[in-house]
């Protein structure tokens, strides 16, 4: 059994109410059940942090070094900026998965770049709700190809 970390970025605790035509209804508690259960069936454990404080993710991908086999990370808008967890990701050695609900490609230019990208596994990009599952579902099966 691995441990999966999720982390979910600034404005995310506020799911199912805002924004529901690019975020959906389903709230952050309804995606984080999804993200467990997908674990559960792949015999991982999920931990899950939201924070609305850049530095708050940064330190928690810091503990995860060593503890965790994989992150996946829901940054928000530090996506498009967060060069510090950028860097902190960088330094993880496990399996690094993107998550984002919309699709940024679809919206403004200013979400068309993501900082994270470079430094990951791979992006669930746009599939709402289902990109927890599909996130997980990569991670686990990055997992266990290792």
């Amino acid at each position: 059994m691995a441990t999966i970390l999720l982390l979910s970025g600034p404005n995310l605790n506020l799911l199912g109410d805002r924004d529901p035509q690019h975020y959906g209804t389903t709230t952050l508690e309804e995606l984080v059940a999804l993200a467990r259960e997908t674990a559960a069936k792949h015999g991982h454990e999920l931990e899950h942090l939201q924070s609305n404080h850049e530095g708050v993710l940064v330190d928690a991908i810091h503990a995860a070094r060593g503890r965790c086999a994989a992150i996946v990370i829901n940054a928000g808008a530090l996506s498009h900026y967060s060069h510090a967890i950028a860097d902190a990701l960088a330094a993880f050695d496990g399996v690094k998965v993107e998550l984002h609900l919309s699709n940024p490609y679809a919206r403004e230019e200013w979400r068309h770049r993501s900082v994270l990208s470079g430094v990951v596994d791979g992006i669930a990009v746009g599939f709402r709700a289902t990109g927890y599952r599909i996130a997980v579902e990569a991670a686990a099966e990055m997992i266990a190809g290792r």
